[in-house]
């Protein structure tokens, strides 16, 4: 894959950190994107085993296995089936937000994921690895779940890389 490939979001600096936004049109219904945002079993298919209370203040549980890292933290916003906003982390590590918002538009839904993380934590590696994660999200949706796409991801990092402000 190239880097031409990535659809590569936008990436603004601030004082405290960054923050990521990825876009993507999904040729599938609103209500049909959220239930994979926030479906056990279906989460799974493209993200990691997890669970998320679906109400503002409800835990949000994921775990990734291998790589030891573990999402433990709350639900931040909750406006169904178009809000869900959590934190990236959990225990006593930075709070790193991620909001997904998803909008009927063109006969599938428009999905908005936004992240920010702390100043010194890596922008475009964190955008990379959902551009990943978009595609194993769109690929569970068409019914043929993928691996973790590491090509992708590889061809991402360095797209977002470049666009990281001086």
């Amino acid at each position: 894959m190239n880097d031409d490939a990535i659809q590569v979001g936008r990436i603004r600096r601030f004082a405290e950190g960054f923050e990521g936004c990825l876009e993507r049109w999904i040729g599938h219904k609103q209500e049909t994107v959220w239930r994979m945002l926030t479906d056990p079993p279906q989460l799974v298919q493209w993200l990691a085993p997890g669970s998320i209370e679906l109400r503002k203040g409800g835990r949000v549980h994921i775990d990734f296995g291998d790589s030891g890292v573990v999402i433990d933290s709350t639900v931040l916003a909750f406006d169904p089936p178009r809000l869900l906003a959590y934190s990236w982390s959990g225990g006593d590590v930075a709070h790193r937000p991620l909001r997904w918002v998803l909008d009927t538009v063109d006969g599938g839904t428009a999905l908005t994921l936004t992240v920010q993380l702390p100043a010194g934590e890596d922008i475009a590696k964190a955008c990379a690895g959902f551009e990943a994660h978009l595609d194993m999200l769109v690929a569970a949706l068409e019914g043929v779940p993928i691996r973790f796409p590491f090509d992708r991801y590889l061809a991402a990092k360095r797209a977002y890389g470049e666009l990281l402000p001086e």
